[in-house]
């Protein structure tokens, strides 16, 4: 059980809470901001973009199926309306988005704002929600990719119903095809897509304008009361159908996850210019053909065009929804660069695959990992009808956390007055709470599925961060302060020419591998520098800012490197700029010493036992140092320590 840790991302010992350093977010002219929306398009709405695809058929054919009369036709798209103007514009466009740290987005950001300052007390309670959010999330991720493709695919079975067993296979080669595309990066996917959905969205808003030509008096669904009405004439009907009726805005967790790659103002624009009245031109002119044939329930979104542009719809939409399962995988790549940087998941490879935009990268052990559980979905459950009833859990969890941290927000971050945040945030809790509610009706049915997998990511999280606490702790208490081994060993060690530096993750005390080459060795080098590696809780740092170095004495140096959560620690790159220490630092003639410590088994460790086992798992299979932090391996010395967890007394 055995891994290096030298400086890793631990919320105690690397994170900082220190915001002076942080650089403004995103800046855009008018020319690439429409281009960034357009990119936007392309990735960030592809989710919320293909829900009509199911989320009208699965009101009416779903869990609690609902009669096709026109009462429950207008009842729904009214909800349906609605609840897109409340949660996505009101709730998420309009306030959440305004919530970014730095220009980044999703929980762990939004987390790491709202902590700041924050009573020992409620900062517990708070990482305990952002890190479940981020759980949650990560089964999103997972079934929207396999709900998404399948649905769109079945529109084989509305031309010729034996196409039904292909379906699955189909849906899994489309998808493994979209795994392997990720390597190429989000700008090179982006400029694929964002015409594609430009096209999809356009066809969208065009079958819904005809079909509403078929029966304009739809257009009265617009005015909230025939929603009121509905809940109001059948309350327990309507409480159920509202767990079919939120998938029309899946995705919008999506849009503050992903906002680090394009910006607030591009998704701002996308949603209110292109994608939200396309989206209600469809819904409405899927209920208007439903009150004219009923039958067309059986798959309204396919039955809005005529025969012969079936099979075309057919491939736009599993265009679509390729690209929709592409939103998600997105943002679970961002999402878990900031977990890794804030010290809630061991260090992964993380390829950054655009020259001129830091926020787009591509985690391999994340999108095979994606891959594979997606596939294990597939596999299970076959249909789109049968996903629906395990993807509104993940989604209606994630966006009630999202409210509660809002509450916390605009109270502690924002300062809003208490008759200015006690209604907005009420409302926003009995909205979401009441989708939640319906859909916790669905977990024997698929429900299951999704909390399982956030309650595993959960406590995988929880773990690792809980495990480099007692790590860094334990470290901390035996450390020799630096000021008395200099007075002693260093003033008769042996002196060889040349420059060492030791990753520590503390800015006191002497490293183990300090110690140990002294031990070992016998030797010290004529310039040793002490380097710690602090990730700071903004997403970048500014350049002027990004060391500092200070003198202890007899040709010790005390080193802090800074960068911030969604950066790449590229440790050379920094130290090409360091000049306070004596003559310019060459690699050729500077060793890297890393501690690699490991774990004792103690009865007295301060987590269970499987816990530790878990731990230990992690932090054996996280990248090494050199890798993550760019070290020339050919100048790295690894020196072993024993170290056993024990709680604090």
């Amino acid at each position: 059980m055995s891994n290096d840790t030298s400086p890793a991302t631990s919320p105690v010992d690397v994170k900082s809470s220190d915001t002076s350093y942080g650089v403004p977010g995103h800046s855009h002219s008018d020319k690439d901001l429409w281009k960034l929306s357009l990119g936007a398009i392309g990735i960030v709405f592809g989710d919320i973009g293909t829900s009509p695809l199911y989320a009208l058929k699965e009101c009416f054919k779903g869990h609690h199926q609902l009669p096709v009369d026109d009462f429950h036709i207008y009842g729904i798209v009214s909800l349906i309306f609605w609840t897109m103007m409340l949660v996505v514009t009101v709730k998420y466009v309009f306030f959440i988005m305004k919530a970014d740290n730095k220009g980044e987005g999703g929980s762990m950001s939004l987390l790491s704002l709202i902590i700041r300052g924050a009573s020992p007390k409620l900062s517990r309670w708070l990482i305990v929600l952002g890190v479940f959010a981020t759980a949650l999330f990560y089964g999103d991720s997972i079934i929207t990719p396999a709900i998404s493709v399948l649905s769109a695919v079945e529109g084989l079975t509305v031309i010729e119903p034996s196409f039904d067993s292909w379906v699955p296979p189909i849906a899994v080669v489309i998808l493994i095809g979209l795994f392997f595309l990720q390597a190429r990066g989000t700008e090179a996917v982006g400029r694929l897509f964002g015409p594609v959905m430009i096209v999809y969205f356009a066809t969208l808003a065009i079958l819904g304008i005809l079909n509403i030509g078929r029966s304009p008096i739809i257009l009265l669904a617009f005015n909230p009361y025939y929603a009121i009405h509905f809940f109001a004439s059948d309350t327990l009907q309507a409480f159920w159908a509202l767990g079919s009726v939120v998938l029309s805005v899946t995705g919008a967790e999506a849009l503050y996850a992903d906002m680090g790659h394009f910006g607030r103002q591009p998704i701002s624009k996308g949603w209110y210019w292109v994608v939200f009245p396309a989206l209600t031109l469809n819904y409405f002119g899927q209920c208007a053909l439903l009150s004219v044939d009923h039958s067309a329930i059986a798959n309204p979104f396919y039955f809005l065009a005529p025969g012969f542009l079936r099979i075309p719809l057919i491939i736009l939409a599993t265009f679509a929804s390729v690209i929709a399962s592409q939103a998600v995988i997105t943002g679970a790549f961002s999402v878990t660069q900031q977990a890794i940087q804030l010290g809630y998941i061991p260090r992964l490879r993380v390829n950054h695959t655009s020259a001129s935009t830091v926020g787009q990268i591509y985690i391999p052990s994340v999108n095979w990992a994606l891959m594979f559980m997606v596939m294990v979905l597939i596999g299970m459950f076959k249909t789109s009808t049968n996903l629906a009833n395990a993807y509104g859990i993940a989604v209606t969890g994630t966006m009630f956390i999202t409210s509660c941290m809002m509450g916390v927000l605009v109270h502690r971050v924002w300062h809003w007055k208490a008759w200015q945040s006690i209604p907005l945030v009420t409302s926003f809790l009995i909205i979401d709470g009441a989708f939640f509610m319906s859909n916790v009706t669905k977990i024997p049915e698929g429900g299951w599925f999704p909390l399982l997998i956030g309650f595993i990511v959960f406590t995988m999280l929880m773990t690792w961060s809980r495990g480099r606490h007692l790590m860094a702790e334990r470290m901390r208490q035996v450390a020799m302060p630096i000021q008395l081994f200099i007075r002693s060993a260093a003033a008769s060690a042996l002196r060889v020419p040349g420059t060492a530096i030791f990753l520590t993750p503390e800015d006191d005390g002497v490293p183990h591998a300090l110690l140990h080459n002294l031990k070992h060795n016998k030797i010290l080098h004529d310039r040793v520098i002490l380097m710690t590696i602090k990730i700071l809780d903004v997403p970048y740092v500014d350049p002027h800012y990004r060391s500092s170095m200070s003198s202890l004495e007899d040709g010790f140096y005390r080193l802090i490197i800074r960068y911030g959560f969604m950066e790449e620690p590229d440790v050379p790159l920094a130290l090409n700029k360091i000049e306070q220490s004596g003559p310019m630092l060459r690699m050729d003639d500077t060793s890297f010493f890393l501690s690699r410590q490991t774990l004792i088994p103690s009865s007295h460790t301060g987590m269970a036992m499987w816990r530790e086992k878990i731990f230990a798992w992690m932090l054996r299979n996280s990248e090494s140092a050199t890798e993550f932090f760019k070290l020339p391996s050919n100048r790295v010395v690894e020196l072993g320590s024993q170290v056993e967890l024990v709680a604090n007394k």
